[in-house]
């Protein structure tokens, strides 16, 4: 059509008048029109790209430079970007989600909307955007060590409206990172249940985190984005029924991380008189899990059971958390603490038992906010005092919390005490 080749291994095939001038042109210009006439130049109604994988080559473990450039899209970008500029005539597809109603529209009037083909043209110029911004970041990142860098650019895509924010009154909506690794909740399997709310993602969120931490199989009892119950054992069922335990009035209605695959031992357990759950996070459930799981007639309408697969990859680098303004980054706090590097300040030694409770506590004050109190006894939560201006009071929850069980349980604090 053009009467030139493709050439160099492909990096030069669409740049061509023919071709930018069939989507550039506009059919309301008697000029336009004649130069396509006069240069045998054949008008377009719709482009449709699929631009080179950079995002998903640069990811792969190993990847080199070079392969990182042949992956930079040259013709496709600027096909989107002219299409979507004359989307007065032309529409312009970038992701095969938009193929369904561009073809529902052809097939009612033989032609696209004005006001489809301007809901395409922002989609197609945020889309650029995000691969151009991909492409800056990742040169950025060889041309520094600095984990900080100069500018920071986010690029999301909307996955879905939520039922409500925070509160009922406050609208909501989840965008994910197209870039994110590794298991998370945004791009987990939803095997059972409602729609997911703005609190159910914020606290499956943290359950997860929490139980990323553990090589044992573990369980973290989130309410209102707090644990308020968490513990490790040999099995997984074991741990569940521990967890649930550290605090049961709070556990009512809350939210589940575990870091093993959910059996029907640990479901069981679940699936007693008198215990409800919102939601759970696992890398995965077992059939059997599953069925016991949607048997009774409340949990097969509203707990949802997310899937998010192996927890292998560590958390992200690091977190982000928007201000008025702007917003503040941070390592995420991944530091460990091994035996050897604790110290004992009393002339007292730690009781040799007391070791596997201490390093749990330690774990699980990270999570909880400050002011924060754990007490921990048998590797379980048995007390939390969260989020108190006196780190008194927090003690004192945690106390209350945990009543007969404070007996030989360690505590553990987020910072030193301040008064006796």
């Amino acid at each position: 059509y053009t009467g030139f080749p493709e050439m160099m291994d492909g990096r030069l095939k669409t740049l061509h008048p023919k071709v930018f001038g069939g989507i550039l042109g506009r059919r309301d210009r008697d000029d336009d029109m004649t130069s396509l006439e006069t240069h045998g130049i054949v008008p377009f109604e719709l482009v449709v790209v699929n631009l080179y994988p950079f995002e998903t080559t640069v990811r792969r473990s190993g990847v080199t430079t070079a392969e990182a450039i042949e992956q930079i899209d040259i013709g496709g970008p600027s096909l989107v970007r002219a299409a979507a500029k004359n989307h007065a005539h032309v529409a312009i597809a970038t992701h095969p989600e938009q193929y369904a109603v561009i073809l529902q529209e052809f097939s009612a009037s033989g032609s696209t909307s004005i006001k489809l083909r301007q809901q395409l043209a922002a989609q197609a110029f945020s889309h650029t955007a995000a691969y151009d911004r991909a492409i800056a970041d990742y040169f950025a990142s060889l041309e520094t060590d600095d984990e900080f860098p100069s500018s920071l650019n986010l690029a999301l895509q909307r996955k879905a409206i939520l039922r409500y924010g925070e509160n009922p009154h406050q609208q909501a909506a989840l965008y994910a990172n197209g870039n994110a690794r590794g298991a998370n909740v945004v791009n987990a399997r939803k095997l059972n249940g409602k729609e997911l709310s703005y609190n159910n993602l914020l606290d499956l969120d943290s359950a997860l985190n929490i139980v990323r931490g553990f090589d044992k199989p573990a369980v973290s009892v989130i309410k209102h984005n707090n644990p308020c119950g968490a513990a490790v054992a040999d099995e997984l069922a074991e741990a569940v029924k521990k967890g649930m335990a550290g605090d049961p009035l709070s556990a009512f209605g809350s939210v589940l991380g575990m870091n093993r695959v959910v059996d029907a031992a640990s479901a069981e357990v679940l699936a007693e008189p008198g215990l409800f759950v919102e939601a759970i996070v696992a890398p995965d459930f077992e059939a059997g899990a599953v069925g016991l799981l949607t048997t009774r007639p409340r949990w097969r309408e509203n707990v949802r059971q997310m899937q998010v697969g192996i927890l292998d990859d560590p958390p992200p680098a690091i977190q982000r958390r928007f201000i008025s303004g702007g917003m503040l980054v941070q390592d995420t706090d991944r530091m460990t603490s091994p035996r050897v590097q604790w110290e004992t300040a009393t002339e007292t030694e730690v009781d040799e038992d007391l070791w596997d409770d201490i390093i749990f506590g330690w774990e699980m004050v990270r999570h909880v906010k400050s002011n924060a109190i754990v007490l921990a006894k048998d590797t379980s939560l048995v007390g939390v005092g969260a989020g108190q201006m006196s780190r008194v009071d927090s003690v004192e929850i945690s106390i209350e919390k945990a009543g007969d069980r404070a007996k030989g349980a360690i505590l553990a604090s987020d910072a030193f005490f301040p008064f006796p």
